[in-house]
């Protein structure tokens, strides 16, 4: 296939576009705006193969889109490309409601244009995967309730809702005019590549920096971790065989409480990088309590039966696996963190401070 990844310099965007190029012959055009957690140093390791290609531009520019669609002529769109921080939403909604809510408007608008064109066989062939999470089904209250694909939608933050309204925006496409999409909504990923303002890589380096391990409220928050390798395997199968106008929940079978996932990140580093900041015993002495997050819900947890059922999708990758993976992957690649602290992975286009701050 033809596929064009929208936001594929991104973290799951990334780790898909690595996956397609390294385990597939399938082609692979990249649309990615190159806002701060853009990073085409995740993709140095394919940057050069002929079946892969870039294209800086915005989703919300219909022209440029366009123009893409015309010329690479895809048999599907995986669409990643969102504003994707809790936190930063709560700063500052604009931009969220702009990429998440505008964006996706404009590039489904664009994409029904140019399908619309198709022959019908290629009509009939062709997919618009919208990449979502589960924090749109808000959060769960009985311990052993499970997100099914047709919980109802109760996002708590502006990210969330910004989220639940483009899903609502391309089921609204396949029903109103045929477009023929898909939906998956995924539970926290984690792995190597992720921009260090999320919770695992922000731990993992303020750590090995003797600096502070802040921890929302009391740190008994759950939520289930999918190995970002795993869901770009899951991400594949769906866009491959997955059944028009269906929604699939990906998730890793993997809660952890918040502040469980931190202890176990610091158990892995004594062990993997023992020589301790000055100061420091034990990495799990740095564990600082924080004002929790507005908002911040108690728990997710996904049902994922529905994909193995149908597409034999179950992740490769337990929580244990996966950490130490993703932990050692930090450790051998020390100066991919250190050009996202510096800025320098984006040179002129962003600046510094504000990269600094982020894991300040």
């Amino acid at each position: 296939m033809r596929i064009l990844v929208t936001g594929g310099a991104g973290f799951i965007g990334s780790a898909l576009v690595r996956h397609l190029i390294g385990n597939t012959e399938h082609e692979v055009l990249n649309l990615d705006k190159l806002t701060y957690a853009g990073n085409l140093e995740s993709l140095q390791s394919i940057a050069n193969n002929t079946r892969y290609e870039f294209v800086q531009a915005d989703i919300a520019d219909a022209a440029t889109v366009s123009a893409v669609l015309e010329r690479f002529q895809p048999d599907a769109i995986m669409h990643l490309a969102a504003e994707s921080h809790v936190d930063r939403s709560i700063d500052g909604p604009a931009a969220f409601i702009q990429t998440n809510i505008v964006g996706t408007y404009a590039l489904l608008e664009a994409t029904r244009a140019w399908w619309s064109r198709l022959p019908a066989e290629q009509r009939r062939a062709f997919r618009f995967h919208h990449i979502s999470t589960d924090e749109v089904y808000g959060d769960l209250h009985g311990a052993n309730d499970l997100f099914h694909e047709t919980t109802p939608y109760a996002p708590s933050s502006p990210y969330s809702a910004s989220k639940a309204a483009s899903d609502h925006l391309v089921r609204a496409w396949h029903r109103t005019y045929g477009l023929p999409v898909l939906i998956t909504n995924c539970s926290n990923n984690y792995g190597p590549y992720h921009f260090p303002e999320k919770l695992i890589p922000l731990m993992i380096l303020n750590a090995l920096a003797g600096k502070p391990l802040p921890v929302y409220g009391n740190g008994q928050q759950v939520r289930d971790w999918l190995f970002v390798e795993d869901h770009a395997r899951a991400l594949l199968e769906v866009v491959s065989r997955g059944e028009v106008g269906e929604t699939y929940n990906i998730g890793g079978h993997n809660e952890q409480k918040n502040l469980d996932v931190v202890h176990a990140i610091c158990a892995l580093l004594d062990e993997l990088a023992p020589q301790h900041p000055e100061g420091v015993a034990r990495y799990a002495d740095l564990i600082t309590y924080v004002q929790d997050r507005p908002g911040h819900d108690l728990r997710y947890a996904i049902d994922a039966s529905k994909i193995e059922r149908e597409l034999g999708w179950v992740p490769q990758e337990t929580f244990a696996t996966g950490l130490r993976k993703t932990v050692q992957w930090y450790l051998d690649n020390l100066q991919w963190c250190r050009h996202v602290q510096d800025g320098s992975y984006q040179g002129e286009r962003l600046g510094n401070t504000d990269i600094k701050e982020l894991i300040a």
